[in-house]
């Protein structure tokens, strides 16, 4: 055993004399599946003893850490369809706060494993990582900002692989795309993880390979896989790395291939993103992860146009909560590098800049809000003006002629708003309704009025590539 750990903690080292200290650089790691049940669980109460203590150090020189935990907070006895013969992930509640002592900010909790406790273990998990001062990403309060350094990145976290009550993200989405768009608008760097594959293929399938493209199409810069245990080689797709798959980081399956990781280090500079890569191995006699060596992974940098959201002068730059099961985030305003005024939290679906008014200090919203009259939570547009005192309510909409599925402003006349809707109406509603419609509505300077242009309309079609 001493031989071994004696060359892992020699190769840590190694790396981190290489590592040069640049201030006005951000470096991110992402790590492969994480698990804290079966055998690992025995291990850290044989140890007692954290399972990432040996490269800690590693973990502590980045200015992130992101992993994908497989499993929920609990017992078996809150097992989901217990009928159902998949492997169950059931964690120890002490075990979370080894992760932020490990040094992770940001777990992701979408996978096939997320609800094996059902919804409240899922829940439980997230409000038990918040405690312990660590973010928990999930589909429905994706994309989560988090800003370092002045950089602003978006992360969306997507599963794709049945869970037990067989929910999975299905894609192409209206709704995904809308979360891409949000992300594109606000942030720096838009990262997508992504629970798919097949499970010990050391090559990326067909739908892992279509699946990128639709998400770099849709505005993702960066996408970090798993699921599959094993490394799948990253590759360039469309001119944007994606990490197929990083294998296993801390897991207990005893496949050669499956004792393997790949932690992805992300440096992100003001004109670029370098993608390296590190090799773990799990030590003899044990699940727990060590670095064996650098990898070259022969992705050039991606360049990096770092544009923040600016209109007229005014910066904003997006706060998260992630403690809301709606995507709520808070917008703050910025003029010449000094702070002005927030947003009371926002369930924000999409935003963009607005040319309403002569000035064009407006902001245009779509949130998803409760209302009475159709006794749903759904999306509602909202017009915003703003200054350096604030920002004011000039219209809220309900949902105009019909229930919206998707809004734009035109990119061809400011003041014309181009919206998918759902086939139903409001004097017979149907959430589950397929077929959709397009409409356009011109600002009057009070609200949208409809028109009819059904020649324009055709063109308008662009906008929504899955209509």
């Amino acid at each position: 055993m001493g031989g071994p750990r004696l060359l892992f903690r020699l190769a840590v080292c190694l790396i981190l004399l290489s590592f040069k200290e640049d201030d006005s650089s951000v470096r991110i790691l992402f790590t492969g599946d994480i698990l804290l049940s079966r055998n690992v669980d025995m291990e850290i109460q044989r140890r007692h003893s954290n399972p990432w203590t040996e490269i800690g150090s590693f973990f502590q020189s980045a200015d992130l850490v992101v992993g994908n935990l497989e499993g929920a907070a609990g017992n078996n006895e809150m097992l989901l369809n217990p009928k159902v013969s998949s492997p169950v992930f059931p964690i120890d509640s002490s075990y979370l706060p080894l992760l932020g002592n490990a040094g992770y900010k940001m777990i992701t909790l979408e996978n096939n494993h997320s609800l094996d406790l059902g919804k409240e273990g899922k829940i439980r998990t997230a409000r038990l990582l918040q405690q312990n001062e660590i973010t928990p990403v999930y589909y429905q309060n994706s994309p989560q900002f988090y800003t370092i350094k002045d950089v602003t990145i978006g992360l969306v976290a997507l599963n794709i692989v049945p869970c037990r009550d067989s929910s999975k993200n299905i894609l192409p989405s209206v709704e995904i795309q809308q979360k891409l768009r949000l992300a594109k608008s606000l942030a720096n760097i838009v990262i997508v993880s992504i629970h798919w594959g097949s499970e010990l293929l050391d090559w990326p399938n067909q739908q892992q390979r279509e699946i990128a493209q639709w998400l770099i199409k849709n505005g993702a810069d960066l996408i970090i896989g798993s699921h599959p245990h094993v490394i799948q080689k990253p590759e360039l797709v469309e001119g944007k790395p994606v990490f197929f798959s990083l294998g296993n980081h801390l897991f207990d399956q005893k496949y050669p291939k499956s004792k393997e990781g790949l932690i992805a280090e992300i440096i992100i500079t003001k004109s670029e993103v370098q993608c390296k890569g590190y090799l773990t191995h799990t030590l003899p006699d044990s699940f727990y992860p060590a670095i064996t060596r650098e990898v070259n992974l022969g992705l050039p940098p991606l360049k990096l146009v770092r544009t923040d959201f600016r209109i007229n002068g005014f910066v904003f730059k997006p706060l998260s909560l992630p403690d809301t099961s709606l995507n709520k985030i808070i917008l703050k305003a910025y003029k010449q590098n000094r702070f002005l005024w927030q947003t009371h939290p926002i369930p924000v679906v999409s935003v963009s800049g607005a040319k309403f008014d002569e000035d064009g200090n407006n902001l245009f919203f779509l949130e998803k809000h409760y209302s009475k009259l159709d006794r749903e939570v759904m999306i509602r547009p909202y017009v915003y003006r703003f200054d350096e005192h604030g920002i004011y309510a000039l219209w809220r909409g309900s949902a105009l002629a019909w229930p919206i599925q998707d809004a734009r402003i035109s990119p061809y006349d400011s003041k014309t708003l181009v919206v998918l809707h759902r086939g139903d109406s409001y004097i017979n509603l149907n959430p589950g309704n397929k077929s959709k419609h397009l409409a356009l509505y011109k600002w009057n300077g009070f609200g949208f009025t409809g028109i009819n242009d059904s020649l324009n309309l055709k063109s308008y079609k662009e906008l929504f590539p899955e209509f």
